[in-house]
């Protein structure tokens, strides 16, 4: 998928939706103000208030389309990718569990990877197994008892080679096991509400009806 700016994207949506954007020198550099935040222009008027802050003065459409850039960045999905994706899954939890059973987000929730991009790089080029068996397809949607392994030849990678350092003391979402060096099991399906962003689901789904 094709993004642009991050640091413009993550203002507007008022989200840090990219790894970027998750970062000191976003907080320092005035990026992470949501519009209407900054310094006051002459006429003692916000500057770059021209737009409506995120989550303010926004019609039902409006807040309903906020909702759905922030979770389409989020997981990384192309407007088409992601329509089709609310369109088989029409309930909230159902929603929320595909986006979150697909393999680079899993990847990425083990923390392998800084990012889903990352992630969903690291799946493409052949790096991750499961169930022992080579898997390139970062939309494979995980099962309880799937098994996700690093392939051996890739466990040398600048990318996962200091990894059992980093995992030290990292803590997966509860559908996962706590990671090993390179390995992980989905112990359950993902339940709503374990994501970094208080993501609107309902609202996604709304928004879909309507257009």
């Amino acid at each position: 998928m094709r993004i642009g700016p991050k640091y413009k994207i993550c203002r507007r949506l008022g989200e840090r939706v990219f790894a970027k954007c998750q970062t000191t020198k976003f907080s320092i550099s005035g990026s992470a103000q949501k519009p209407g935040q900054g310094k006051k222009s002459a006429a003692g008027r916000p500057a770059g208030s021209a737009r409506p802050p995120a989550g303010r003065n926004l019609s039902e459409y409006g807040s309903q389309l906020l909702e759905k850039q922030k979770a389409r960045y989020t997981y990384g999905l192309g407007e088409r990718q992601f329509a089709k994706q609310v369109k088989r899954h029409r309930r909230e939890g159902d929603l929320y569990q595909s986006l979150e059973a697909r393999l680079d987000n899993a990847v990425f929730r083990l923390g392998w990877t800084p990012s889903r991009a990352a992630a969903r790089q690291a799946v493409t080029h052949g790096h991750i197994l499961v169930n022992g068996r080579r898997v390139n397809m970062p939309s494979f949607s995980l099962q309880p008892g799937d098994k996700i392994s690093l392939s051996p030849s890739s466990r040398e990678r600048s990318l996962f080679r200091d990894l059992g350092e980093r995992l030290k003391d990292y803590q997966p979402p509860t559908w996962l096991t706590a990671p090993a060096s390179g390995e992980g099991e989905v112990l359950a399906s993902p339940a709503i509400g374990e994501s970094e962003l208080n993501l609107n689901f309902g609202a996604i789904i709304d928004f879909y009806s309507r257009v």
